[in-house]
């Protein structure tokens, strides 16, 4: 049986995979397992914006109240208003109901301990134990049944928190923000105004079907226009749940995670606010921004594809710079998890100080042509696949090719049927053309299909 947590919570189609019976049950576990040596533990609850928080984000919270938990019940909020939240209310744990990026028939549910961190495995491990073997859970009854709190200013204190961390005046920027009809839906637009900026919203009305629908940082090709066509100086766009974000410069070309983690980083270095000089980026981050950082005296740390790799990573060496190149972007000085809203304002904090324009500062971090292609190869077969002796001598051949002036990363996909190929290099044709001859073998060998 495939296991319940995957690499960001538990996700799947809302009341079929993810059934109100099963959120019920996730409440009850986590809030035994996170909790079990408190006495009526507060667990905060918030969600995103689709259609089927509400049904979900009852069910968990019923869950936690029938072993005696308390709720504190945030609304719709970002996931790192949650992790923020958290700590400010000093609670002991907190659950968020959001599928992120997917579209809005999904849902998911991310838990976060009392110190706004996600679960480490092994929590997850537990709670799932306990929900697979059909656990027996304490049921309290009379006074000692939990009870739900509304954080009526949950909004605005997270809303406060967000505006500290701005460093100066935003007067006299014109910003757009694509809010992709999902948690960040107002509250970014509010912020950023109240930092002075003039605010061209988009995808900023959410009517619990359209999140992420065609908008948001999947989908930046609208902003991209918006952008160039208003005159604005830069955009951004969020996912669901914030806490990832896509930027375009002035002209309207996207300024992705790695690109904005190195406008940071230096900036960071060269103001001794750098913990251990070092940027934490994953494998699939761009063989133009590792060789840039290294340029300036930065070094660069490397994790497995994921964020929750990247913070064990910063926590593990006490880093303060690290993320994706998707737009998770982790301050680590500021919050616990990727933050959308926080990692634009860190950037507009840069455009203001430096004077700028967006493309001149996203133009220092050179960026190498990159090419993906995905294979269809059936997970019974991927172990065989990746293991291939046809397929690493091809993967050592073209790494001799590339030399230093590229990369070649070829890896199994842990969610879906798919072995990635990525190639980095300075000819695009050249790329395609080694792609094609990797992809080849995986075709020849194991039926594999270009998706």
């Amino acid at each position: 049986m495939a296991r319940l947590f995957g690499t960001d919570g538990v996700r799947g189609i809302a009341n079929r995979d993810l059934s109100c019976e099963l959120a019920m049950q996730i409440g009850m576990a986590g809030a035994q397992v996170l909790t079990s040596e408190v006495h009526h533990p507060r667990i905060l609850v918030g969600r995103d914006t689709r259609r089927s928080g509400d049904m979900l984000s009852a069910a968990i919270t019923a869950g936690i109240c029938a072993v005696g938990g308390d709720v504190i019940d945030v609304g719709v909020i970002p996931t790192p208003a949650l992790a923020y939240l958290v700590r400010l209310y000093e609670a002991d744990a907190a659950v968020m109901v959001s599928a992120s990026h997917n579209t809005m028939e999904y849902n998911g549910l991310k838990w976060f301990n009392g110190d706004g961190f996600k679960l480490s495995d092994s929590l997850e491990d537990e709670i799932e134990r306990m929900i697979r073997e059909g656990a027996s859970f304490d049921r309290p009854t009379g006074e000692d049944v939990g009870h739900i709190i509304t954080a009526r200013r949950a909004r605005e204190e997270y809303k406060e928190f967000l505006k500290f961390t701005a460093t100066a005046s935003f007067e006299g920027i014109v910003v757009v923000l694509d809010c992709a009809n999902g948690a960040s839906a107002g509250i970014a637009s509010e912020v950023f105004s109240e930092l002075g900026a003039r605010v061209i919203p988009r995808a900023d009305e959410p009517n619990g079907s359209n999140i992420n629908d065609g908008c948001g940082s999947t989908h930046p090709e609208l902003l991209q226009e918006l952008v160039a066509e208003s005159g604005a100086d830069v955009g951004f766009a969020f996912d669901g749940d914030a806490d990832r974000v896509i930027a375009t410069d002035e002209r309207g070309n996207i300024v992705d995670g790695d690109r904005m983690l190195g406008v940071c980083a230096k900036v960071l270095h060269e103001e001794g606010r750098l913990k251990g000089d070092t940027l934490v980026v994953t494998v699939m981050s761009n063989i133009g921004l590792k060789k840039y950082m290294r340029s300036i005296g930065i070094g660069v740390a490397e994790t497995a594809v994921g964020d929750r790799y990247v913070l064990e990573r910063m926590l593990e060496k006490g880093y303060s710079l690290g993320g994706e190149q998707s737009g998770h972007v982790i301050f680590l000085d500021q919050n616990t998890t990727g933050d959308g809203i926080l990692t634009a304002i860190q950037v507009m904090n840069i455009l203001k100080s430096s004077g700028k324009r967006m493309s001149a500062l996203a133009g220092e971090v050179p960026i190498y042509p990159q090419l993906l292609v995905n294979v269809i190869v059936e997970n019974e077969q991927k172990a065989a696949a990746m293991a291939d002796e046809d397929l690493q001598a091809k993967i050592r051949e073209i790494e001799a090719r590339l030399g230093d002036a590229g990369r070649i990363l070829v890896r199994a996909s842990g969610t879906e049927p798919l072995i990635r190929i990525m190639l980095e290099g300075q000819d695009t044709d050249e790329l395609e053309e080694l792609a094609g001859q990797t992809a080849r073998i995986l075709k020849r060998k194991f039926g594999g299909k270009i998706k």
